[in-house]
């Protein structure tokens, strides 16, 4: 992953994500795997991250778009409105750029919808 986006440091996401991404090294604090320094290492990683991401904010169009998806893909609620963002991104023309996640089920729908995915081995 560092090296795409050592190759593309434009990133797009979803205006939650966020929160998913701070989540997730919450748990690896409470589960003991991040000390303190390496938490004080992620929160400023995180920060330079959050001033240089793309934020998709259209929350109605991501709900309706996501829930679409949802009758079409078995995605959960939080992956649904990560693809949906995506789409609305490219104001669905999904060969415009690609798809980054290392969620296989993600991986597939996305790619059933016209992304070309990375990060994910595709069968």
């Amino acid at each position: 992953m560092e090296e795409e986006y050592g190759a593309d440091t434009l990133v797009t996401v979803w205006c939650l994500t966020p929160v998913e991404v701070w989540s997730a090294v919450c748990r690896l604090r409470r589960e003991g795997l991040l000390n303190s320094s390496g938490l004080r290492v992620a929160r400023r990683r995180f920060q330079a991250l959050l001033e240089s991401w793309v934020e998709i904010d259209d929350f109605r169009t991501v709900r309706n778009r996501a829930q679409r998806l949802l009758e079409t893909h078995p995605l959960r609620a939080a992956d649904s409105l990560q693809l949906a963002s995506g789409l609305v991104f490219v104001s669905e023309r999904p060969e415009r750029v690609p798809f980054v996640t290392l969620d296989q089920r993600l991986a597939e729908a996305a790619e059933r919808e016209g992304f070309e995915v990375l990060g994910v081995a595709l069968e």
